[in-house]
């Protein structure tokens, strides 16, 4: 396995996954920031923890939201895994930035149901604290609260939607022209002449 590349993968995955694990610390075990405001009517620190799926959805058991995102994110780790040889190395830092923040997510579905004693094993709820407060008459404009992971995993894909013809590996190699026998092709064509 090229070790460049899977150091291109798990060194941004790391980095997400530190950041996302100490802020949440911080937030969490400071009761002075679980409502702070940073920029007056734009940005603010809300501490709140999220029993659902991303943006607040919350239409399943926190237990099956939580098996859910280990068994998708596994997958996506085993196909990186194994297609990482013909992936770029900005393919594998973006999808670094994704498996940290669902890593750092995911920890806190195993751990803080433990910590905050609100459940078990997989029933923890995700740690959102950064919330942008901009208000246009009565309208919040983005009404929801996230996390380092989550902005990990945004930008990412932000990037590779935007850069996709430059950073998505090639489902497919291009087959080599085939190359072209002129001698066949003008001995059939003396071929047809004589008929």
């Amino acid at each position: 396995m090229n070790r460049t590349k899977l150091i291109a993968l798990l060194t941004p995955a790391a980095v997400v996954l530190i950041l996302d694990q100490i802020t949440k610390y911080i937030i969490r075990t400071s009761p002075e920031l679980h409502n702070k405001v940073l920029i007056e009517g734009w940005l603010r620190l809300y501490y709140t923890q999220n029993p659902g799926m991303a943006m607040g959805i919350d239409w399943l058991p926190t237990i099956v939201v939580s098996s859910v995102a280990i068994l998708a994110v596994t997958g996506i780790l085993v196909y990186l895994l194994r297609s990482i040889e013909t992936a770029s190395i900005g393919y594998l830092i973006f999808m670094g930035l994704i498996l940290g923040g669902a890593f750092g997510n995911i920890s806190d579905r195993i751990f803080m149901g433990y910590v905050e004693g609100n459940g078990g094993i997989l029933e923890g709820h995700v740690v959102d604290f950064i919330y942008f407060s901009l208000q246009i008459n009565d309208w919040t404009v983005f009404p929801y609260i996230f996390n380092v992971a989550d902005i990990g995993i945004s930008v990412s894909i932000i990037s590779l939607l935007i850069f996709s013809k430059k950073l998505l590996p090639a489902s497919q190699k291009e087959e080599p022209a085939a190359e072209v026998d002129v001698a066949g092709e003008e001995r059939a064509v003396e071929e047809i002449s004589k008929k």
